[in-house]
């Protein structure tokens, strides 16, 4: 039987994450020596190589990346056994920790979080606000309990529910002709700049992801991660952007014009992801309820209304 500690799938998992061997350390609270011999160890009870350390950085291997997603998977169950037992100790009073993307925080949580400070008062709740690919990492090896994001997830061992469809509209200068019409985006955009998230944003994948791909002469990525940013760049002509539905309170003062389009109309749906094997799920469905209420969505996701765009995420 190989003696593996719970110590280096930690450290592993903090490795994988950062791919640094310097941040990795911090995080564990250890040196970057320990860290590594660490590591080394539990390459040599494998006897496999997990992570090529060259001169241009650190990268997992095939079979660590492998590791990775057990790893993961092992740390989330141990996770989930201690909360199981906490919650039996400490009934008054819960942590949740609660990871939420970028292109929904800014809009949902301003009106969620006085509700669900009412609703659950002695709810403790760590947030955190990051890319899609790091809040389900996170919420797999147990560091988040619920994320709330755009679904489908396709990674094994989550399970969601789909809270609300959020409506994609064009948003363009004041100035612009197409204002009149309710042309498809691809007409609209075929000779113009569409202004996309820097990669690795899930609401880039979905804008890009509408009935297939859009002329590639009419993207342009920005180095930019703000939606608010985008529609200033709109406001002044620099091109157009799909906006989701409730960002529209980015437009104050920003001079730009929302054209909603004919149905199937294309659209995101928001939902919460939690491990499977959580003993919270109860709570989570309790909780995704909530933010139904809070914001007045209590439509059925899907809806065959729309057309919903598979959001490839590779946040």
């Amino acid at each position: 039987m190989i003696d593996i500690t719970l110590r280096q799938l930690r450290y592993f998992d903090a490795l994988a994450r950062h791919l640094n061997f310097g941040r990795a350390a911090a995080e564990c609270a250890v040196t970057q020596p320990a860290l590594s011999m660490q590591i080394a160890d539990f390459e040599a009870k494998l006897g496999v190589t997990l992570v090529d350390r060259t001169r241009q950085g650190t990268a997992l291997t095939e079979a660590g990346e492998r590791a990775m997603r057990r790893i993961q998977h092992i740390l989330g169950v141990i996770h989930d056994l201690a909360e199981e037992a906490q919650t039996h100790r400490h009934h008054s009073e819960s942590l949740l920790k609660f990871g939420v993307i970028p292109s929904v925080a800014p809009y949902v949580l301003p009106r969620l979080l006085p509700h669900f400070r009412r609703a659950h008062p002695q709810l403790r709740l760590h947030l955190r606000e990051t890319l899609t690919r790091s809040l389900v990492s996170e919420l797999l090896d147990g560091q988040l309990d619920l994320v709330l994001l755009a679904l489908p997830v396709a990674e094994a061992g989550i399970e969601t529910l789909p809270l609300f469809e959020d409506p994609f509209l064009l948003a363009i200068p004041h100035v612009h002709p197409a204002d009149t019409i309710p042309a498809k985006v691809e007409d609209v955009v075929a000779h113009e700049n569409l202004l996309l998230l820097e990669e690795g944003h899930c609401l880039r994948e979905q804008v890009l992801s509408y009935r297939g791909q859009l002329p590639h002469q009419a993207r342009h990525t920005l180095g930019v991660s703000s939606i608010a940013t985008i529609v200033q760049m709109v406001g002044n002509g620099y091109g157009l952007t799909l906006l989701p539905e409730m960002a529209a309170v980015e437009l104050q003062d920003a001079n730009v014009t929302l054209v909603r389009f004919a149905p199937p109309a294309p659209h995101r749906v928001i939902g919460l992801a939690w491990r499977a094997n959580s003993p919270q799920r109860p709570n989570f469905i309790a909780y995704g309820r909530l933010i139904q209420a809070c914001l007045g969505r209590t439509e059925s996701a899907g809806s065959p209304e729309t057309e919903r765009l598979a959001p490839a995420c590779g946040e």
